[in-house]
């Protein structure tokens, strides 16, 4: 049995990131992905707001990530500014840091200026 303690937003009232919390890898699972359409942030140059779709995709090899702590990740860059691309390179660099995973970062900023943006970083497993 998981011990809730061992979590630092699931189960609690915690609405601001500090960390991705972990559990240990379930036998049979080879791939997670996560994905929505609810990530913000905001250009660093003209301060505009920009929208994404992101699709996160890490192969675990020992933890997982917890997906509430996760939905706080996203949120904390509604503040930030940052291009797509580094906001894309942040993202896996976070997951690859909680799992040491293979991780696969696919940001879409939503058509803005008439122009369609697709950054993608990836980071192999830990050796």
């Amino acid at each position: 049995m998981i011990s809730p303690e061992r979590f630092t937003a699931l189960g609690k009232h915690q609405t601001e990131f500090t960390r991705l919390d972990v559990f240990e890898r379930p036998r049979h699972v080879v791939e997670v992905v996560l994905s929505g359409d609810e990530l913000t942030a905001f250009c660093p140059i003209t301060h505009q707001p920009d929208f994404y779709s992101y699709e996160v995709r890490y192969r675990p090899v020992r933890t997982c990530i917890e997906a509430k702590t996760f939905k706080l990740m996203i949120g904390s860059f509604r503040d930030r500014a940052a291009f797509a691309e580094t906001l894309a390179s942040d993202i896996a660099q976070l997951v690859h840091e909680a799992t040491g995973a293979e991780t696969e970062v696919v940001l879409r900023q939503h058509v803005r200026g008439g122009i369609a943006l697709t950054a993608r970083a990836m980071i192999p497993e830990a050796q």
